[in-house]
């Protein structure tokens, strides 16, 4: 059971290390499956970011043990350089005030 554990921590710091923007999210970008990933998926591709999804729909495994990992209990997750920025409410004030923005050109993620 610990070496599961392990194992699926691993697999997330890898998903979170494997680009600099990140999103955890129900459905996908072209297909959100709840209205906060949608607004926040919108956020992120106004303002032109690249990033890498990931459906938590399809990884039921790390959809439970990635809310103890962040503990941060819903979804979507944004992870930019490895942090944890937070899920929509969050994404979308950072939006609306230039934060967002600088973060993801502090991050390579803006072209």
């Amino acid at each position: 059971m610990e070496a599961e554990k392990s194992d699926i921590i691993e697999r997330i710091k890898a998903e979170i290390n494997s680009s600099p923007v990140v999103l955890f999210m129900k459905g996908t970008p072209d297909f959100p499956q709840c209205g906060f990933s949608a607004q926040t998926v919108q956020a992120l591709r106004l303002l032109g970011a690249n990033f890498k999804h990931v459906n938590i729909f399809e990884e039921p495994e790390m959809r439970e043990a990635l809310k103890r990992y962040s503990n941060w209990p819903t979804y979507p997750q944004l992870y930019v350089k490895g942090e944890l920025i937070g899920g929509c409410d969050i994404t979308l004030q950072m939006y609306h005030n230039g934060e967002l923005k600088t973060l993801l050109q502090e991050a390579g993620a803006v072209s």
